[in-house]
């Protein structure tokens, strides 16, 4: 069973009587467990719906028919999430600073959250039933962290002696016509070198199935453990590109696209020039960190005819510190088109230490220092990314109360074009 938690007006939904609270049981007699079966059951032109309503006891069935275009205008309420049975020495939730939000400790591994989020997954938890659902509903893509190919070397690094071997696993998969995103998270001495050479070399060999590689560097906190792995220095890490670019070379050759690439964060510490955007193709791994640069300066471009006049303002941009290096070929192009100054205000992160650089993992009480500390601004931008859907920093600030409490209008910017495109209210 099921809740739903949102009905559209003037939907199939509506019309039937559904209403959040509603308890959906069936669609013809298979019960409901999840999202992913209400979306797949209900895609037909005709089905039965067993629901009950709030505070009844009788139980309604109903003939639905509709158009397959025609939606159900119908939200139900999230899955219990997968709980992750692995124990990896980089793992960033256990890395987290105490005395956060409760939800920000559960370590999932959901291949749910997988095919509707991109969220990466190991498989390493699934069930029987869980396969067979996977191949039923045909979830294409998965996102996958494979991080070794050899059995023993992907035990070791889950920290599971019973994790999946991997690419039989996938294989099942595959021969029913299920492709995917694959993530390697680079442990130096432990999957980087000739065991990830192995890694890139098998997954190229399983075929056109694997959509896509991305190679990681561990990123640990003040708070990770340390005692057990740590992260790869500047020459593991141009060493790791030299792979990885090998391998990209070989895909376009062959398949005409990268297939295979580095995170930004690999090349900034390597001290290597990132790769050009057309490299990226589609950008299907951006947010897990590869081709974030790139990809903001595409949008930049592409939007530049939507942005204001900002001639004389002076605008604040605050980042992580490893973004702060490579913003002035982004913040360049905008200056020229609006007029405006821009003032790169990198922010070190207070929260989880210094070793973490990314944007999206400032706490709001970093950056909310970091503005105090200016004057003469028109507008601050803090990272989009560094928020929730409830607004909300991952200390648990929410941008409402930054905002209110700081001397100049702030905005939440991802693409520089969201936030630029409309004129500061009078």
């Amino acid at each position: 069973m099921i809740k739903v938690t949102g009905v559209q007006p003037e939907s199939i939904g509506e019309a039937i009587g559904l209403a959040p609270g509603v308890e959906l049981y069936s669609v013809d007699g298979t019960p409901l467990e999840d999202f992913l079966d209400w979306e797949f059951l209900t895609a037909s032109e005709d089905f039965t719906l067993v629901f009950r309503r709030p505070g009844e006891e009788v139980e309604y069935e109903v003939e639905v028919e509709r158009e397959l275009e025609a939606p159900m205008g119908v939200a139900v309420e999230p899955p219990r999430i997968r709980r992750c049975a692995n124990r990896c020495d980089f793992c960033f939730v256990d890395g987290n600073a105490p005395g956060l939000r409760d939800v920000l400790y559960i370590r999932d591994d959901d291949y749910r959250l997988s095919f509707r989020y991109g969220n990466f997954a190991t498989l390493t938890n699934l069930k029987p039933a869980d396969t067979a659902r996977i191949i039923n509903y045909r979830l294409s893509p998965l996102y996958i962290s494979v991080h070794a190919t050899d059995p023993v070397v992907r035990r070791w690094v889950l920290r599971n002696p019973q994790a999946t071997d991997i690419l039989p696993q996938m294989r099942e998969f595959a021969d029913h016509g299920i492709e995917f995103h694959t993530q390697i998270v680079m442990a130096p001495g432990v999957n980087d070198g000739a065991v990830l050479k192995q890694t890139l070399d098998d997954l190229w060999a399983f075929g056109p199935e694997v959509l896509s590689v991305s190679v990681v560097p561990v990123g640990l906190t003040e708070f990770s453990k340390h005692s057990l792995v740590r992260e790869p220095d500047m020459a593991e890490c141009r060493d790791a590109v030299a792979v990885v670019e090998a391998a990209a070379r070989r895909a376009r050759l062959a398949r005409g696209h990268g297939w295979c690439f580095g995170a930004d964060e690999l090349y900034l510490r390597g001290g290597v020039t990132l790769p050009p955007a057309e490299s990226y193709g589609s950008f299907n791994q951006m947010e897990n960190g590869v081709g974030a640069v790139r990809w903001l300066q595409v949008q930049v471009r592409e939007g530049m005819d939507e942005l204001q006049d900002w001639t004389g303002k002076r605008i604040a941009v605050l980042t992580g510190t490893s973004m702060s290096a490579l913003m002035p070929m982004v913040l360049e192009p905008l200056r020229e088109a609006t007029g405006a100054e821009f003032i790169l205000v990198p922010v070190t992160n207070s929260l989880f230490g210094p070793r973490v650089t990314t944007a999206g993992l400032l706490p709001g009480e970093a950056m909310r220092e970091g503005l105090r500390g200016l004057s003469g601004i028109d507008l601050a931008l803090l990272p989009g990314e560094s928020v929730n859907d409830e607004g909300l920093f991952i200390d648990s600030l929410s941008f409402e109360a930054l905002a209110d409490d700081v001397a100049m209008p702030v905005r939440l910017s991802k693409t520089f074009v969201d936030a630029l495109s409309e004129p500061l209210s009078v």
